[in-house]
């Protein structure tokens, strides 16, 4: 006889259920909980949304707080708010924190948390069982650092809904709706572009024996990256006409110098500290003994995006190219999971926020990976030990002063290297062969 927390597990409406109740639990809690706390729960970039929203509704008199667009008279500009680095949609959709309640984001982003699940549960139900199916999609909804960040107040659930409607329409060869979302999610966030390579390698191999590029192929893959760019371009530019410079620059051309000192686990974090602009960092200097970096060639590189960019992008796009075309589409899942892991953790600026984006896959890949209980424990415990390393390094850095920048940047590394070894051992105990005919008899 099943447990009742068995049954729990294994109902995907109790899954459901519970989800949403620990969600609203928490949304409540952080009212009560920041009306009587200094340190608040709700995440500082949730009021930068909500401040947003309020310059957005509120446009100011003359040239203060008015949209710098062609065609943005009448409108606010969300980038009066400082930090704000976001499309004007997100603010948009948070307006009614304003007019309705302060919480409505919240209770908007963890409405996506929900709607990821049943996502999650919808495209593993051609390969597993409801019970199964149910198990695996409880990882996500029930995992604290998913429900945490979004009851928080942080806007990722968003993306990864659009992520995972656009893996949903390519896996059931619906292209058209895939390249539109796609497009949808680049305007979002830049990243998801690389997505767009799998795709088209999708399209173009997709594993099948014949590997001849026809006709139908290239039509299908130019629809595709053209309806992809054009809804791409259709957001943007529309954005643009609006609100004009102050959107591209916040929402695309900042992230591409930004420089992040801390709170950072990549490896270009030091390079960063050693060449950031000025001479002094926090409450540290740069130490003379590293007189030898200022070589100014030597600079040049450290501080040139493209040393981090050129291999970060090698290695994400060129896997989406690899295991696109010659995976058949059904592992789509599998190859944006190895993309998103790869991008993030050579990213020029990674922190614990961005881990969301490949563990959103997760749960997808699961059951076609194969290994035993002891390897799983230990790459649980790597995944989980590199990070606690860095953290606890950090720590002395942040709250008690101590300058160990080196020291965190081996930690760094470490954390890198760790990583890496997990993803090899996903890789290795992927079941490659498996293949699903249910995605296109359920179309």
């Amino acid at each position: 006889m099943l447990s009742t927390s068995t049954v729990v597990i294994t109902s995907f409406r109790n899954v459901l259920a519970l989800s949403v109740l620990i969600r609203v639990g928490l949304i409540l809690y952080s009212e009560w909980h920041d009306a009587r706390s200094l340190v608040k729960y709700t995440d500082v970039d949730y009021r930068v949304f909500t401040d947003a929203a309020q310059f957005l509704l509120h446009p100011g008199p003359g040239s203060g707080n008015r949209a710098q667009g062609p065609l943005g008279e009448g409108y606010g500009d969300p980038y009066t708010r400082e930090t704000y680095r976001y499309t004007p949609l997100l603010a948009l959709v948070v307006s009614p924190n304003d007019w309705l309640h302060r919480s409505f984001g919240k209770y908007l982003f963890a409405g996506c948390d929900i709607l990821n699940g049943i996502l999650i549960y919808n495209i593993l139900l051609p390969q597993q069982t409801r019970s199964k199916a149910t198990l695996y999609t409880a990882l996500h909804l029930l995992n604290p650092m998913v429900f945490s960040i979004s009851t928080r107040g942080s806007s990722e659930a968003v993306l990864s809904s659009f992520v995972l409607l656009t893996l949903y329409a390519a896996l059931r060869d619906r292209w058209t709706w895939a390249a539109v979302m796609l497009g949808v999610c680049v305007h979002w966030k830049i990243y998801p572009a690389i997505y767009g390579f799998a795709c088209i390698a999708a399209l173009a191999g997709g594993g099948r024996q014949i590997r001849m590029m026809t006709l139908l192929k290239a039509r299908r893959i130019l629809w595709f990256g053209v309806l992809s760019v054009s809804t791409f371009a259709l957001l943007t530019g529309g954005c643009y006409l609006v609100w004009g410079d102050p959107f591209v620059y916040e929402s695309y051309l900042y992230h591409l110098h930004r420089l992040d000192h801390r709170h950072n686990f990549s490896p270009y974090f030091y390079l960063t500290y050693l060449t950031y602009p000025s001479p002094t960092v926090g409450n540290f200097t740069a130490s003379t003994s590293d007189a030898s970096i200022s070589i100014s060639w030597l600079n040049d590189i450290l501080e040139s995006p493209l040393t981090s960019f050129v291999p970060q992008m090698t290695l994400a796009i060129g896997s989406g190219l690899v295991f696109g075309y010659h995976l058949p589409k059904t592992h789509l899942p599998f190859t944006w999971f190895i993309q998103t892991t790869l991008f993030v953790v050579f990213n020029k600026v990674c922190t614990s926020q961005y881990f969301l984006w490949y563990l959103l896959f997760l749960p997808l890949i699961l059951p076609r990976v194969t290994m035993s209980t002891t390897k799983a424990v230990l790459c649980i415990s790597v995944w989980v030990g590199v990070q606690a390393l860095w953290l606890s390094e950090a720590y002395r850095l942040e709250f008690l002063g101590v300058n160990v920048f080196y020291r965190l940047w081996i930690r760094g590394l470490v954390y890198v290297v760790g990583n890496c070894w997990v993803l090899v051992q996903l890789m290795q105990g992927y079941d490659y062969s498996y293949v699903t005919r249910k995605y296109v008899e359920s179309k």
